[in-house]
């Protein structure tokens, strides 16, 4: 099972060049980054994982250049966002950073995604929230088309592109996408629909939500099995060797938003379940 790490990225953090070299050093597999744009100082909806929010919430480093740092300064680690707000970016734009990090980086970059908590910092890129989980299919099939190897054309219920040359392409097609969100018969028929597999923060109850997944997935006509890559997971011997126990392929652990110092002392920490 690939060892991945993901941390909130800040400037008062250690920096992503010196965060990947140490991680492929030691033999990790993966660094995930998230992303926040901003949040607003007048925010009126409240925190998912408790108020008050943590400061690194706002500090955030914009993944897709931190994570093009981490690939000039490695051959092997893995890149990917946890999770990027397709909603509340431009997807033609949004499209070409990914394929120049894909095709920079030979092909290591995952695409996480998902659909995003603060009302107000998603207002702000003019989402209207209750259409953003639509808006976010509609955004990554326009990105699809604009991977393809021919010109292709997209039209679609928020958006559209004309059949263009748009180059770099991903190193070997379109990146692996993978859907973060609470376990539900909502979400499991968008994974199912276009993503490639899910991102189950924290990993909890997989007995449970697995067959749940690979039933909706098996519904929806997918060959295969849906990728399932437990996220921000705070490591215990029992808890990896559950996962592993499920026939799973990789975790990501979760890093402390810290100076260099005490990231490494946790990368020495978490050396035990490589």
């Amino acid at each position: 099972m690939r060892i991945a790490t993901t941390i909130f990225l800040t400037d008062e953090t250690i920096r992503p060049d010196r965060l990947a070299r140490e991680l492929e050093q030691r033999g990790f597999a993966g660094l995930y980054l998230p992303e926040h744009t901003h949040i607003p100082a007048g925010r009126d909806t409240p925190a998912p994982m408790g108020e008050p929010l943590p400061r690194e919430y706002g500090r955030t480093l914009d993944p897709f250049i931190a994570l093009g740092q981490a690939a000039a300064v490695t051959e092997r680690l893995a890149l990917g966002t946890g999770i990027t707000l397709v909603a509340q970016h431009d997807p033609v734009d949004l499209a070409k950073q990914i394929a120049t990090l894909d095709f920079l980086s030979g092909g290591r970059f995952t695409l996480g995604i998902g659909y995003g908590w603060n009302v107000e910092e998603a207002a702000d890129h003019g989402v209207e929230w209750s259409t953003r989980r639509e808006l976010t299919r509609d955004r990554v099939a326009l990105m699809r088309a604009l991977w393809a190897a021919e010109p292709t054309a997209y039209k679609g219920a928020f958006g559209s592109v004309r059949a263009s040359f748009a180059h770099p392409k991903p190193a070997h097609g379109a990146p692996r996408i993978l859907l973060g969100g609470g376990a539900g018969p909502k979400l499991f028929g968008q994974i199912a629909e276009y993503a490639d597999g899910w991102l189950p923060i924290g990993g909890r109850g997989l007995t449970e939500t697995l067959p749940v997944l690979r039933q909706a997935w098996s519904d929806a006509g997918r060959t295969g099995e849906p990728v399932v890559v437990p996220y921000a997971v705070h490591p215990s011997p029992g808890k990896l060797a559950y996962y592993r126990e499920l026939g799973l392929q990789e975790v990501v652990l979760q890093l402390p938003p810290a100076g260099e110092a005490e990231v490494l002392r946790t990368l020495d920490d978490f050396a035990q379940f490589l």
